[in-house]
């Protein structure tokens, strides 16, 4: 019975994916995306991948998704006509989905040379995953937030640098 709950997840996963790229309106494009990121976190329960389940829905479905409504919102989006698009901007998206239909094309066909495995593994609970992060792990884990913090850090110097420019423009 959940092999066939994870194949209609899976099709409905790739209709709203579609339908995510079909949208005229932003906005619709936008919550058929959060639709897109919900069955996918089915999906990823469905395999017992609990933290991959809940980071999904928190990270992608929540709090990315709230980020892109807002800058929607804020932005005046006007209608592009197609024929007004540069013809750069044209070659780019060609080149872009040549790629895309390799890169799918390859995974296909390794797909078939791979033996099949159990749908419900021990890998995907928290408890496996944090004794792996602090264990085997450990040392790519600390430069990984160590790099975070230098990004926090520089996203601040960068903030008070155009803040400092902007009093100075005033005087």
């Amino acid at each position: 019975m959940p092999n066939y709950i994870f194949y209609i997840l899976g099709g409905l996963s790739v209709i709203t994916a579609l339908l995510v790229i079909s949208f005229r309106n932003p906005i619709y494009s936008v919550l058929s995306l959060i639709a897109t990121f919900f069955l996918i976190s089915g999906q990823y329960l469905l395999l017992n991948a609990q933290f991959l389940f809940i980071v999904n829905i928190i990270v992608y479905a929540g709090a990315i998704m709230v980020l892109f409504l807002f800058v929607l919102m804020l932005l005046n989006i006007k209608n592009i006509n197609e024929s007004t698009k540069p013809v750069k901007l044209k070659f780019a998206v060609v080149i872009s989905a040549g790629i895309l239909l390799l890169t799918l094309l390859s995974a296909i066909t390794q797909s078939y040379t791979l033996q099949e495995t159990t749908m419900v593994s021990e890998t995907g609970l928290v408890k496996n995953l944090g004794k792996l992060l602090f264990t085997e792990y450990v040392v790519p884990f600390e430069v990984s937030s160590i790099l975070f913090i230098a990004a926090m850090v520089g996203a601040v110097v960068v903030g008070k640098k155009d803040k400092n420019l902007k009093e100075g423009e005033n005087e």
